[in-house]
């Protein structure tokens, strides 16, 4: 399964908020075996947004676009994804009872468009919050608020799945520019993904969907570079 994250959000964008949610999706979706392939961040304006979906859902197995669907002024996500599937918006009588049995808000005093999405859009329940989420075509429409997209995608997670790939982990004391000929190396002898993470030592990721391979494949290399102080081979 292939996956495009949308992020939408214009305080994402002028670095008030950090894209957490996007963080914590692509995590959740590594280790369901899904592969995250585009993490895009739109501004609140409904041609961004229909426009990037729009191209993604063509793409991609499937998009997942978090913000912007609570009752306020540039709350425009669900509107975007309406017209990118071509929908018009319509109240969700089951986002409603919901919203009315499990979160105990009388309809009439919801704000209005609360509970619209996509016509043939499917309500995604929002355990955490009021506004509903929607799964329309192979899109899903999830809140903005941490919390909230976290409870939601606990309604869903079990729609994402793959090939669950095996990684380790090896830690070296020398520069990333030092080891380049042995990851090189690394790469011709094993079919294995090799991610270099530089900080205080070089990490280097090594991934692939064969356990025996990848554990091969690092206790070469872990053979071949210098260990930390303090830490054995």
């Amino acid at each position: 399964m292939r996956v495009a994250l949308v992020s939408v959000g214009d305080e994402l964008l002028v670095g008030d908020t950090v894209n957490t949610n996007a963080a914590w999706l692509a995590r959740q979706l590594t280790d369901r075996g899904v592969d995250v392939e585009r993490v895009t961040v739109v501004p609140d304006r409904v041609d961004d947004i229909a426009r990037v979906v729009n191209e993604y859902r063509a793409e991609y197995d499937t998009v997942l676009v978090t913000g912007g669907i609570g009752p306020t002024h540039d709350d425009v996500t669900m509107d975007a994804v309406a017209a990118a599937v071509g929908q018009s918006m319509e109240p969700s009588e089951a986002a409603l009872e919901y919203i009315e049995t499990q979160r105990g808000y009388a309809r009439e005093d919801l704000t209005e468009g609360t509970a619209e999405i996509p016509a043939d859009g499917e309500f995604i329940p929002n355990p955490v919050g009021v506004a509903p989420g929607c799964h329309v075509e192979n899109i899903y429409v999830l809140p903005g608020v941490p919390e909230e997209m976290r409870g939601m995608f606990g309604e869903i997670a079990e729609q994402f799945s793959g090939t669950v790939k095996h990684t380790r982990t090896v830690t070296a004391d020398e520069p990333e520019s030092a080891l380049l000929d042995r990851i090189e190396d690394l790469r011709e002898r094993f079919d294995v993904a090799v991610g270099v993470y530089p900080g205080e030592d070089v990490r280097v990721k090594i991934t692939g969907f064969d356990a025996a391979t990848v554990e091969s494949a690092a206790s070469w290399l872990r053979e071949r570079v210098e260990a930390p102080d303090g830490q054995s081979r």
